[in-house]
């Protein structure tokens, strides 16, 4: 899988991860639950590491820390959750839960989630990373209509890593953020890489145009992929899945060629999006 630096270190990142809302949300013992395993070999496998996860995901932090104490693979994720709180105190002790759920004494990136309070979370982030307890920081929002307090706090904070949504039908983060970010030297991981499911949902069925052969795609799922990745500023797209044959095929667009921007533009305009 190819790999793209973190601006603020150099550290590479593989360049498709796995998000955990929804897919890591189940219950132990269920057959859903078991099959995590098989997403987790699939993505380590190919060579990925970045699993996302959040307290606003039900289970899925407390689920994220099972299997990779289980399966001794601590080591090989890169592994991002949220603060989604107001206030000092609340913001540590969530924090805190956080860590004893994934099972694990530093987050590799802590981001506050939706820009809830962020002024206050940043500054007790910022004092973890001091101290050696978290390793980058970084801020989200899953919705273009935040973009522009998004763009403030970007250009306003020292940041790692800023999270946001981007797709084919869903290119607003172009006009402003996505350079933004890239003279700022804040990596950029983008969730909703598949429009929020919908955009996925309407091209499976259809042929995949002929020129998908030109760049490696062979699933719609690896064609909006790579779209996403084509975009210099991108760091890493994290579609979520809970199945392990979504997450091989998801990495499959980490692979080949990954497209010059040129070539969407000759493209992307024949697509039924």
């Amino acid at each position: 899988m190819h790999t793209r630096p973190i601006p603020a270190t150099g550290e590479a990142l593989p360049v498709i991860g796995c998000g955990t809302y929804l897919g890591f949300d189940v219950a132990a013992g269920t057959s859903e639950y078991q099959r995590l395993t098989e997403v987790l070999s699939a993505l380590f496998g190919a060579g990925g590491s970045v699993l996302d996860s959040s307290p606003m995901y039900g289970r899925s932090e407390a689920v994220t820390g099972e299997l990779l104490a289980a399966t001794g693979s601590r080591a090989r994720a890169f592994v991002a959750t949220k603060v989604w709180t107001r206030g000092r105190d609340e913001g540590i002790r969530q924090m805190e839960e956080s860590m004893r759920l994934l099972k694990t004494e530093v987050i590799d990136l802590m981001q506050v989630h939706n820009l809830v309070d962020w002024r206050t979370q940043l500054a007790t982030i910022r004092d973890w990373k001091a101290q050696g307890r978290i390793r980058y920081v970084g801020v989200t929002h899953y919705t273009a209509s935040a973009y522009r307090e998004l763009e403030a706090v970007l250009r306003a904070e020292p940041l790692d890593f800023v999270q946001l949504n981007y797709a084919l039908d869903d290119r607003e983060a172009e006009q402003r953020l996505l350079p933004l970010a890239a003279e700022r030297g804040i990596a950029v991981l983008v969730n909703r890489p598949f429009g929020g499911g919908g955009l996925l949902r309407r091209l499976r069925g259809r042929p995949l145009p002929g020129w998908a052969q030109e760049i490696g795609a062979a699933s719609w799922a690896q064609l909006l992929l790579k779209f996403v990745l084509s975009h210099p500023a991108v760091t890493c797209a994290i579609p979520g899945t809970g199945r392990p044959e979504h997450m091989a095929d998801n990495a499959g667009a980490g692979t080949g060629v990954i497209p010059e921007r040129a070539f969407w533009a000759r493209h992307a305009a024949s697509l039924p999006v």
